[in-house]
């Protein structure tokens, strides 16, 4: 199985974030921040249908809102899910149809999502 290099990174509200590899097998590397507050799984799976899935989590620890003396941990993650059956579509139309959801993913419509518009 071809893999990414390590490390990868991804950049959160414009800071590159650098994530060596910590995992890997026949169907998934998993790469982490050293501080563990960001990590990026990129997976796969054949079947009856094909499913290939990059995923961000990130990690904060921030004040309680109910007591603001205490901390506590929080958890967030972002995903895209490419689902396919073995035959039908090329490699090349899968990704053009995944293109089509990253392009129109602004920030202007993540805002109205994340505001509960449907």
């Amino acid at each position: 199985m071809p893999l990414f290099a390590d490390p990868q990174s991804v950049t959160i509200n414009a800071v590159a974030q650098s994530l060596p590899a910590i995992a890997r097998d026949d169907s998934s590397s998993t790469y982490r921040k050293d501080d563990g507050n960001v990590s990026l799984i990129i997976s796969r799976s054949f079947g009856k249908r094909n499913r290939f899935s990059v995923r961000v989590n990130q990690r904060k620890i921030a004040a309680d809102p109910l007591a603001s003396a205490n901390n506590v941990e929080y958890t967030q993650s972002a995903y895209i899910v490419l689902d396919a059956p073995p035959v039908g579509y090329t490699n090349v139309e899968i990704k053009d149809l995944a293109l089509a959801l990253v392009g129109w993913a602004t920030s202007a419509n993540l805002l109205k999502v994340v505001g509960g518009e449907t």
